[in-house]
């Protein structure tokens, strides 16, 4: 096959625009409701001295300033100036998981070590229920997106807001069992499991792990060679689908 004939797997410009379109929705509406979100586990925590929930408000302000990034990248009306942009908003949405894991676990080894003790909070167990009922669809429509258009940083937006809704189940379960059964340790343990995902979402979005990424056009001076035909195991250890390349 010659070069003339060699087609791009990646998205048509038609279709590349509305999926950027998509994600500067999904977003704002990520923005938005982590913006409350924070306000009212900070507060909830703040009263209750729960470790938890004040790290479950911080890791908001953190998705909040992830997706801030993520809008700054995708505001660029330029595809290339898009792509320029993508190495730092990762290391920016890294920073702040890593900024993330460091405060939670300094403040749940303190209250474990009886400095504190948390009370209980209905109000916690609330928004935590909330969030656990929301992010997962966010976080989805968002990593598809993300996906189809190969944006390591979109996707890596979107694990941030799947990260929120494994921290609202860890939450709702440590405020529960201190809720009903008056564990109090339940709280600082929850804020330790938030912290070890955080570390490891923070690696892989420093290292622009998660996306799936069309394979680039073929140079004109190259054949175009046929693609093997695609087996479901061909999919490789990132969940990209044969013909991508993980970021």
């Amino acid at each position: 096959m010659t070069a003339e004939t060699a087609i791009s797997l990646g998205p048509s410009p038609a279709r590349r625009d509305a999926l950027t379109r998509r994600i500067r929705l999904l977003v704002a509406a990520t923005i938005a409701y982590n913006v409350i979100e924070a306000v009212v586990a900070l507060t909830a925590g703040t009263l209750a001295s729960s470790t938890a929930l004040i790290g479950f408000g911080l890791d908001s302000i953190i998705e909040v300033s992830s997706a801030a990034a993520v809008a700054w990248q995708f505001s660029a009306r330029d595809h290339a100036v898009r792509e320029a942009r993508e190495q730092r908003t990762l290391r920016i949405i890294a920073v702040s998981f890593f900024a993330l894991a460091a405060y939670v676990s300094f403040d749940a080894v303190r209250a474990l070590t009886g400095t504190g003790e948390a009370e209980r909070s209905i109000l916690g167990i609330v928004i935590a229920a909330l969030s656990l009922a929301i992010m997962p669809f966010l976080s989805a429509a968002q990593r598809r997106a993300g996906r189809e258009l190969g944006s390591a940083s979109a996707v890596a937006d979107s694990k941030q807001t799947l990260l929120c809704t494994y921290l609202s189940a860890v939450l709702l379960l440590g405020l529960i069992l201190n809720a009903t059964l008056g564990w109090s340790w339940a709280d600082p343990i929850a804020a330790l499991v938030i912290a070890a995902i955080a570390v490891k979402e923070g690696r892989d979005a420093w290292q622009g792990k998660g996306c799936c990424a069309p394979t680039a056009h073929t140079p004109a001076h190259t054949p175009a060679r046929t693609p093997a035909p695609a087996k479901a195991a061909d999919a490789d250890a990132c969940g990209c689908k044969p013909g991508c390349t993980c970021c």
